[in-house]
């Protein structure tokens, strides 16, 4: 079998040990030439410019996350039924049916490792993948008819998806990626494939509050259950409840914000229909404080606070983390401009008015955002023109007040000044270390 791994980063690597075990006649496709040193000996590669030239070649044509199909199909037509991922993959081979799939637009990583830690205090063999950074083929050999996954499934991976997951989950969607999707219908079929594929044995959950989640659930023919109102898990008198048993009161929640109550509801939805076991599902909210850069708290100086929120890449997000952080605060704000509206971003900011220290702008986005600033009646901003970020950083605590907070929510992607945003919260991270 003829296998092309269409590039080759931390997903390629697992690819090619999965495949390399399959007895596969394995060829490296990867745009960068300078994959050449990376390359194991004896395997043949396609790298550079036309590295996506005469895939047709290959019986198999794996593709990494951020690899569009509709890129290697514009220059193979017709291999359309060739192409798979590592989601794909693992699906087709899982030994075990107990599979949940989370999408959404913000808090899949939130939401799938609460499930995977509830699951895993109430006993239950777990194993967390997908879109979290794990490859699922890192843990594939360790599977047993018994065990549970989770998996955190982004719009990238779901595009061309085959098969379903006994439960699917959407949870809030907003526009994202359309720099990668041809329009927010598009983006909205991708994570519809989630749930296209279960059988009418499965179950299907969504948010309550977005018609669009309800929208894309609604393309299972699966069991629908709505979280965030009866009968999933909802809130009721400062409590969440499920079933008439009471969870955790909302101010237990280790998990900053009023956003994450929507995840802890959807993640409480789903655990009660693998456990109803409620201690284990309490000792897991009471004590999960979230994801690095996700409302991560550094470090306090005195009495002022530094908050690494650099997963906000949208401006939904970056309002989020407004909301969430409840003193006065300095803000920095900006990013990759990926040409999403940022009019109810301007007018949640000039909401903030009076909790809002200092906005410092960067970024490539800067000079849009700071024109919806102006128009929604905001002006107490300045626009930091520096890429270091320790600059930026001493420019938020030139602002900032016994008491206040310091908030890195971009609302904007990383890549004009960043690797990723993993790289940009490090940064953050780092400077703020060094202060």
């Amino acid at each position: 079998m003829k296998v092309a791994l269409v590039g080759f980063e931390i997903e390629g690597r697992a690819a090619f040990a999965y495949w390399q075990k399959q007895g596969a006649d394995i060829t490296i496709c990867d745009q960068n030439p300078d994959k050449a040193s990376e390359i194991p000996a004896g395997i043949q590669s396609q790298l550079g410019e036309g590295y996506l030239k005469n895939l047709d070649r290959f019986d198999v044509i794996w593709r990494t996350p951020v690899i569009n199909p509709g890129m290697i199909l514009k220059e193979n037509p017709g291999v359309a039924n060739k192409i798979t991922t590592t989601i794909n993959e693992f699906l087709r081979v899982c030994p075990t049916k107990h599979v949940i799939g989370i999408t959404g637009t913000k808090g899949k990583g939130t939401t799938s490792t609460l499930v995977a830690r509830m699951l895993a205090a109430a006993g239950e063999q777990v194993f967390l993948g997908g879109n979290i950074g794990i490859s699922p083929f890192d843990f594939l050999p360790q599977l047993t008819e018994n065990s549970w996954v989770v998996l955190e499934l982004s719009s990238y991976q779901l595009t061309d998806l085959r098969y379903g997951p006994s439960i699917a989950v959407c949870l809030m969607v907003v526009p994202e990626h359309l720099n990668w999707h041809a329009d927010m219908d598009d983006y909205i079929l991708a994570k519809a494939q989630l749930f296209q594929h279960q059988s009418p044995a499965d179950l299907a959950i969504y948010f309550a509050g977005s018609e669009v989640s309800q929208r894309i659930a609604g393309y299972s023919p699966a069991l629908k259950m709505p979280f965030y109102a009866e009968p999933g898990a909802h809130i009721e008198n400062d409590n969440i409840v499920i079933a008439g048993e009471q969870i955790v009161r909302t101010d237990e929640l280790k998990l900053l914000g009023r956003h994450n109550w929507q995840n802890v509801c959807a993640a409480i939805t789903v655990a009660w229909q693998v456990t109803q076991n409620v201690m284990a599902l309490r000792s897991v909210l009471t004590t999960f404080a979230g994801l690095e850069h996700r409302l991560e708290l550094v470090r306090t100086i005195g009495t002022i606070k530094f908050y690494n929120d650099s997963y906000a890449a949208t401006p939904d997000a970056a309002m989020a983390a407004l909301d969430a952080i409840p003193q006065p605060k300095v803000a920095i704000m900006g990013g990759f401009d990926r040409g999403l509206p940022l009019e109810h971003l301007a007018q949640s900011v000039a909401s903030h008015t009076e909790d809002i220290r200092k906005l410092i702008v960067i970024g490539a986005s800067g000079k849009r955002l700071t024109e919806e600033l102006e128009k929604a009646g905001f002006s107490n901003y300045i626009l930091e023109t520096s890429k270091a970020m320790p600059v930026i950083v001493n420019a938020a605590v030139s602002y900032a007040q016994p008491g206040d907070a310091v908030l890195l929510s971009p609302g904007f992607a990383s890549f004009d000044m960043f690797k990723n945003f993993e790289d940009r919260g490090q940064q953050f991270k780092q400077a703020v270390q060094a202060l």
